[in-house]
């Protein structure tokens, strides 16, 4: 059969070309250009950069495989980018992996995938895909430290019939061996860990393009009371403990970020919990929405364990219970809800049940 490999230029997707033609696969490798600089050049640092599309085509090379790079580049921006800042500007944290997965990259390369005649995806992500009695269900990584799960709950089924994800049957280790086994010159490349539009400090980045998330304002306790001054809210996400610019003898953290009025409030450790939230922009990998009252885990953050939590289904999206409260739930992460390590689905934190309402800004 004939397989589209999305090439990032790193380790992963090249073991995965190079298994899919092991399996006697026709492989067609192609890398989404999707951030360039003010001159029309891809970026030097961080992931996706000249480097990665020049590993990747040397990667399809050596496999004698066409490759192909794609520029989608105003796409990318107005589906990820500018939300990304719109996101910061409202107080938000978002996350632009999930919204390139969910916005841009999937959508774009299965179309690719179908427009090249191809029978399907593959991508070098650690999650699993596993058909029973006609259903396809998306499952953690084999390799616990390294799954990515969490960043593909919006595949549903369409998408999941048409995706392949050999990687997520292999650990880190068993990875970088296949690539030296196979000899690929991309087995002993360290792992990006940044944003792929942003060089080296997103603060930085955010500054620059919107301008709105460094407007001055007041850092205050949950009372209200003004503490000190801060040169953006740019500066603090929730949860947040080291950098606030006030010593009160204890430690402290960012519980709330009040964009209108430049507002950033602190608090105790205990100020952070929060019995729930509520999703938007939800989507189930089965296609329907679970049942309300049913237990399910929920990972609020990519890092976080997962805990378990009811759900409801509201008019607008989901509302999530937890059956113990957590700490630095945050607005605009994803929350992805499981049922052991099967993905059931998730959505974007649009809201926050806080055990303790922070200060008003306008206090």
């Amino acid at each position: 059969m004939r397989a589209l490999v999305a090439m990032s230029g790193g380790v992963d997707s090249s073991v995965a070309a190079a298994l899919m033609l092991e399996q006697g696969h026709e492989v067609t490798g192609v890398t989404l250009k999707q951030w360039q600089g003010a001159d029309g050049s891809m970026p030097t640092s961080g992931c996706c950069t000249v480097a990665d599309a020049e590993d990747a085509r040397r990667v399809a090379a050596q496999l004698d495989v066409p490759y192909y790079v794609l520029d989608h580049v105003a796409d990318f921006r107005e589906r990820v980018v500018e939300p990304f800042g719109a996101a910061y500007v409202a107080g938000r944290t978002p996350n632009p992996c999930i919204d390139c997965n969910r916005r841009v990259r999937f959508r774009t390369l299965l179309e690719r995938t179908e427009a090249l005649g191809c029978d399907f995806l593959v991508t070098g992500h650690y999650a699993r895909v596993r058909e029973d009695a006609g259903r396809y269900r998306l499952l953690r990584g084999k390799d616990p430290s390294k799954d990515q799960s969490y960043v593909l709950h919006m595949l549903g089924q369409p998408e999941l019939a048409r995706v392949k994800l050999p990687i997520g049957e292999f650990t880190k280790p068993e990875v970088r061996a296949e690539a030296e086994r196979l000899g690929l010159r991309t087995a002993a490349k360290p792992d990006s860990q940044d944003i792929c539009f942003v060089k080296d400090d997103y603060r930085k980045f955010l500054r620059e393009n919107f301008t709105d998330v460094a407007v001055p304002g007041h850092l205050v306790d949950t009372g209200g009371r003004v503490l000190g001054e801060h040169s953006g809210t740019v500066d603090f996400t929730i949860g947040q403990r080291k950098g606030l610019g006030v010593a009160l003898g204890e430690p402290r953290y960012v519980v709330d970020i009040q964009p209108a009025t430049a507002t950033v409030v602190i608090g105790k450790k205990a100020d952070l919990e929060s019995t729930g939230c509520v999703l938007e922009e939800t989507s189930f990998v089965a296609g329907d929405t679970p049942a309300a009252g049913s237990q399910l885990d929920v990972k609020v953050r990519y890092r976080a364990e997962p805990v378990p939590a009811v759900i409801s289904p509201t008019p607008e999206g989901v509302s999530i219970r937890f059956l113990t409260p957590q700490l630095a739930v945050a607005p605009g992460q994803a929350a992805v809800l499981y049922s052991g390590d099967e993905v059931v689905g998730g959505g974007t934190i649009a809201d926050v049940m806080r055990v303790k309402a922070p200060a008003d800004g306008n206090s």
